[in-house]
């Protein structure tokens, strides 16, 4: 079904390009050769409509290429199954740092809320709304 989708997806993006060549054709054809174009005014037509069909051909090239490309390894996809892919990094071991940092620096205090000092009032702890 994927590769149905993408001959579709092929024929899709070929639809434009096709679209700005026929143009091109008829008004080369039209004027009798290609240096006759520009005679009669139709030369930045033409190389307008070129320039937008090759720029059509970048997703065509793309499309086409994803679908002979085949299927992606699954190293490519994400990280190797099992080894975590955070570079070695323990999430447990991080935690247990964090909080020995916190207890060595006085944590309990700045995790309850504090008394204003000196009879003023308390500042407010984050962003957020105010309590009244």
């Amino acid at each position: 079904m994927s590769k149905f989708k993408a001959v579709i997806a092929v024929i899709a993006a070929l639809l434009p390009v096709l679209y700005c060549a026929g143009f091109v054709f008829h008004f080369v054809r039209e004027s009798g050769s290609l240096g006759q174009v520009g005679g009669i005014g139709l030369g930045p037509t033409v190389v307008g409509l070129s320039i937008v069909g090759l720029l059509f051909c970048i997703p065509l090239v793309f499309r086409i290429l994803k679908l002979f490309g085949g299927p992606r390894s699954p190293a490519t996809d994400g990280p190797a199954p099992g080894g975590g892919g955070d570079g070695g990094a323990d999430a447990d071991a991080m935690i247990a740092r964090y909080v020995a940092a916190r207890s060595s620096e006085g944590g309990a205090v700045a995790l309850s809320r504090r008394a204003p000092s000196a009879g003023g009032p308390a500042k407010p702890a984050g962003f957020g709304r105010r309590r009244r």
